[in-house]
């Protein structure tokens, strides 16, 4: 009964959560007004530099008060998770995903639904030499949005797949296709979900590419930890 309670509102309500957990599956450009988000590669961070806080910031500055307003009180309501993974386990945020090169691994709280800035479904940490840091936070919806939920938005997409308990995920076009255990690890089989749009709010490590951009090369460092 838990299991359907929590796939009934992955699949239903305006906003789920869920993530891959390939490179290639985020490789769909993301769009904003049909424009690209295409960006040439770089050269990525040494594991040990610590991210410019002001660099967030500083790519909101384009998007205007309101973007700034967003980012700002996105920043304070996840303050609190910022190096501590164990506080958002506590608040309910379980494993979704393994790593995910240039983004991270991605914590799901099923609880959370429809869209808050200030309440991300998901979270999504870079796992570093000195620990677990929060880079992303991420919204999926299942179609695209009539309203930008955040402004100039950028979405990207993500295809139907199988979820387990240990963050393993096979893509598969029906949930008639998902196995009981998981290849390899023999995790239990958590949810499916169809095709989603996904959207990424980079408030806590820059990416150049775009706060919105589904991938971020300055995060590399991390795609082996």
């Amino acid at each position: 009964m838990r299991r359907t309670l929590i796939a009934g509102m992955l699949v239903a309500a305006v906003v789920s959560v869920v993530i891959g957990v390939t490179a290639s599956a985020w490789g769909q450009p993301n769009r904003s007004a049909g424009r690209s988000n295409a960006a040439p590669a770089a050269t990525a961070p040494s594991a040990t530099t610590p991210p410019d806080p002001a660099a967030p910031a500083a790519a909101a500055a384009t998007g205007g008060p309101a973007m700034t307003a967003d980012l700002v009180a996105a920043r304070l309501a996840t303050a609190r998770y910022a190096t501590s993974l164990a506080r958002a386990k506590t608040a309910g945020y379980r494993i979704l995903t393994k790593m995910i090169p240039n983004m991270g691994y991605h914590f799901i709280n099923p609880k959370i639904t429809g869209f808050d800035v200030r309440k991300p479904p998901i979270l999504v940490y870079e796992h570093t030499a000195g620990g677990w840091e929060l880079a992303a936070l991420e919204w999926v919806f299942t179609s695209m949005p009539a309203k930008p939920p955040l402004p100039g938005a950028q979405y990207g997409v993500f295809g139907a797949a199988c979820h387990y308990d240990d963050g393993t995920v096979v893509f598969a076009d029906a949930q008639s296709k998902c196995a009981a255990r998981a290849p390899g690890s023999g995790a239990k089989f958590n949810f499916w979900h169809p095709r989603l749009i996904t959207l990424h709010f980079w408030v806590w490590y820059p990416n150049y590419t775009g706060i919105y951009t589904g991938t971020n090369p300055m995060v590399a460092a991390f795609n082996h930890n």
